[in-house]
C-alpha cells in the first residue's frame, strides 16, 4: 500500500525497533537566535530539559507495551499509558518540533498556500500573531500554543498544558501541528523573567516559515486525498460522534436510540470500497472488527444492559474507529 506521508514530516525523532528514542543535534548553534533567544537559555533548554525528556522516556517505556511503539503510536494510545510516558514522549516530540521551526535566517515568509489560508482564517499574518500571542498569554502555567491543521483540514489555534500536543488521543483539539511555541518558563525566564508576552512577541523574529510551510503542505494534503472520498467512513463517523460524545457526559440516550443505525453504517462501511492507498489487511481487519463490535453493542442495548457496560462497549468501539483513522494516517502503522 502507498504510504501516507502525513506524519513522517512531523516526526523528527530517531527510533529503533525497540523504540529507544534519541535526541537529534540542534540544527544551529546555541547563539544563533540571539538576541531573541539567548545562548544560555538555548543551551540549558536543549542540553538539560530536552535531554531529560529523552532519558526519562526511554526509562518509562521499559517493560511496558510502549517499548516497541513509535512516537505516533504512543500518542495514539497515550490515554492508556502512564503519566511518565505521556509527559516525556510529549516533551521529546514537542521540543524536536520546536527546534525545527526556529531559524537564524532572516525574512522567511509563509508559502503562497499558507499565506492564503492564514488570510482566509485569521485575516492576515499580523492577526494570526495577535491571536497566538493572546493564546500564549492566557495559557495558565506551563504549556504550548499551537497553530495546527484540524480534522476538517482548516487552520486553527489551541493551547495544551504541560507537554501535551494536538496529536495525542487525549487532546481536546486534535490535528497536525505546523507551528508550536513553548511557553514553559524555562524557555524564556533567563532573558525575559516573568514577561512571557515579550518573549512571544520576540520569537516571531526567528520563526522558520519555510519549515512551517512545509508542514502545512503535508498536513493539508491529507484532506485533499481519497480519505475524504471514503463516504461510508464519514457516514459512520457522524453517528459515532453524535453518540459517543454525549456518553462522555453520562448521556447514553443517543446510543440507546441509534445503536441499530450504528450497525447499519458499520455494515455499509464493511461493504464499501476502501480507497486503494488505504486498502491493507490491517485496515480490512479493523473495519470488520468495527462491524462486529457495533453488533455486540447493539445487542447490549437491546438486552438493556447496564449503563456501565454500554459505556465500556461504546468506548471500545470508538477506539477501533480511531485505529482505522490511525492506520489511514500514520506511516508507521503500515
Amino acid at each position: 500500500m502507498k504510504k501516507n506521508q502525513i506524519l513522517s514530516v512531523f516526526i523528527l525523532l530517531c527510533t529503533t525497533v525497540s523504540a529507544q528514542f534519541t535526541q537529534k543535534p540542534l540544527p544551529y548553534n546555541y547563539n544563533a537566535l540571539e538576541p531573541y533567544i539567548d545562548a544560555l537559555t538555548m543551551e540549558i533548554h536543549y542540553s538539560k530539559h530536552h535531554a531529560s525528556y529523552v532519558k526519562n522516556l526511554n526509562t518509562a517505556i521499559l517493560g511496558t507495551e510502549a517499548e516497541k511503539m513509535t512516537i505516533t503510536e504512543i500518542f495514539g494510545h497515550v490515554s492508556k499509558l502512564s503519566p511518565a510516558i505521556r509527559n516525556n514522549a510529549g516533551g521529546h516530540f514537542n521540543h524536536e518540533f520546536f527546534w525545527s521551526i526556529l531559524t537564524s535566517e532572516k525574512n522567511t515568509r509563509p508559502s503562497t498556500d499558507l499565506a492564503k489560508a492564514i488570510q482566509e482564517t485569521f485575516g492576515g499574518i499580523e492577526a494570526l500573531k495577535e491571536k497566538m500571542n493572546a493564546a500564549a498569554s492566557s495559557r495558565f502555567g506551563s504549556g504550548w500554543v499551537w497553530l495546527y491543521v484540524n480534522q476538517d483540514g482548516k487552520l486553527a489555534i489551541c493551547t495544551t498544558a504541560n507537554q501535551d500536543n494536538p496529536i495525542m488521543d487525549i487532546a481536546e483539539n486534535k490535528g497536525m501541528p505546523i507551528l508550536g511555541i513553548d511557553v514553559w518558563e524555562h524557555a524564556y525566564y533567563l532573558k525575559y523573567q516573568n514577561k512571557r508576552a515579550d518573549y512571544v512577541d520576540a520569537i516571531w523574529n526567528v520563526i522558520n516559515w519555510n519549515e512551517v510551510s512545509n508542514y502545512y503542505k503535508t498536513a493539508s494534503a491529507k484532506k485533499k486525498g481519497k480519505f475524504d472520498d471514503w463516504q461510508a467512513l464519514k457516514d459512520f463517523h457522524k453517528v459515532m460522534s453524535q453518540t459517543f460524545h454525549p456518553s462522555e457526559e453520562g448521556n447514553l440516550q443517543p446510543i440507546k436510540e441509534r445503536s441499530g443505525e450504528m450497525v447499519l453504517k458499520a455494515e455499509l462501511l464493511a461493504k464499501s470500497n476502501i480507497p486503494a492507498e488505504f486498502n491493507s489487511k490491517e485496515v480490512v481487519a479493523a473495519v470488520k472488527k468495527l462491524e462486529t463490535d457495533s453488533k455486540k453493542l447493539d445487542q447490549l442495548v437491546k438486552s438493556k444492559k447496564s449503563d456501565k457496560e454500554l459505556t465500556e462497549a461504546l468506548s471500545k468501539l470508538h477506539d477501533v474507529f480511531h485505529e482505522i483513522i490511525g492506520l489511514c494516517s500514520n506511516e508507521e502503522h503500515h
